[in-house]
């Protein structure tokens, strides 16, 4: 079985991190985004990617080349940024099995996909959500997909697709993306995944559906710290350091320099970095990036920033208030 990752995306909701780093190169819990996902592939068997890049795309081949030599991975470059639809097409040429996952690069999910891979047949992967105008959604009859709709504004089904697609039949998906792209079909002004696989149930594919509970966005800044969270939770990582304070869970690299400080809870502090004097919790600082005399609270700090704060001389009298926000 072969993986699909488009990672081509330029993640315009984490600007300004993306200016310079790709998004899903972005540190979540301890290592980058694409890192969970990938490591994730590996326990389940997938061994063979296509990452379908286009923004600093160079930066996501040299880590996964570098990081994961298990993984026999191929890049494939989206020239025009037309839609999912449109990113999976791009990677046809690298289809050379027969089972097709296709998985977003902006997805942390915890499932258990040996169990949807072992019936052989095509299943998309769905969460109850309270509001799926925002997602595409699935209409199910008698167990298999009916119909398949993007961002409906009147709610026919709450099953909200999260972006893993298990396809059994390859030649099935591949003739339904060259139907898309010849006939030029948009929703929204945009080649659609949904609209293909639409054109592939109507044309006789049985389609199902599996549960998945834990599915971790980091598409935007609430989302990704919501996700340091998570991992965090199942996986806290740190050594004793003098004069420092612990608030659990936490991840600190082990070469990185804390001194003076209190960390955590919910905090990531990435390889390489230097802190100094800090209170900070619920955070994210990337590799090697050196923060002084500070106090932060849900933050995100790139790699290679300097952050400096100060202190403030304070003489009060009695019931007085004092706010510095």
């Amino acid at each position: 079985m072969r993986a699909i990752i488009p990672v081509a995306g330029i993640g315009t909701r984490l600007k300004p991190h993306t200016y310079s780093t790709p998004k899903v190169l972005l540190n979540v819990g301890g290592k980058p985004i694409i890192a969970h996902i990938l490591d994730k592939l590996l326990e389940e068997g997938i061994n063979k990617a296509t990452f379908v890049i286009g923004h600093l795309g160079d930066m996501i081949k040299e880590y996964v080349e570098k990081t994961y030599t298990a993984m026999k991975s191929s890049f494939i470059e989206q020239e025009s940024m037309e839609g999912l639809g449109h990113a999976i097409y791009t990677a046809i040429p690298t289809f050379d099995d027969e089972e097709i996952f296709i998985i977003l690069g902006d997805t942390i999910f915890d499932v258990d996909l040996k169990n949807v891979f072992k019936n052989k047949i095509s299943s998309l992967g769905v969460k109850e959500v309270e509001d799926p105008r925002r997602f595409g959604v699935a209409v199910l009859k008698n167990g298999y997909v009916e119909k398949l709709i993007e961002k409906p504004q009147t709610i026919v089904s709450n099953l909200a697709l999260v972006g893993l697609y298990y396809v059994s039949h390859k030649r099935a998906l591949i003739n339904c993306l060259n139907e898309l792209v010849e006939k030029d079909v948009r929703t929204k002004g945009e080649l659609q995944l949904t609209d293909a696989l639409q054109i592939m149930i109507e044309q006789g594919e049985k389609v199902t559906t599996f549960p998945v509970e834990g599915w971790y966005d980091c598409g935007k800044p609430e989302t990704l710290l919501s996700t340091n969270r998570f991992l965090l939770n199942k996986k806290s990582f740190f050594k004793k350091r003098n004069n420092v304070v612990i608030n659990q869970p936490v991840f600190i690299a082990e070469d990185a320099e804390v001194v003076n400080s209190v960390i955590g809870p919910y905090t990531t502090i990435a390889s390489g970095c230097k802190i100094n004097e800090c209170i900070i919790k619920n955070s994210i600082i990337d590799s090697n990036s050196q923060v002084e005399k500070a106090l932060l609270d849900n933050s995100i700090i790139g790699s290679n920033a300097f952050v400096r704060g100060t202190y403030k001389r304070l003489n009060s009298g009695d019931s007085s208030e004092v706010d510095f926000n």
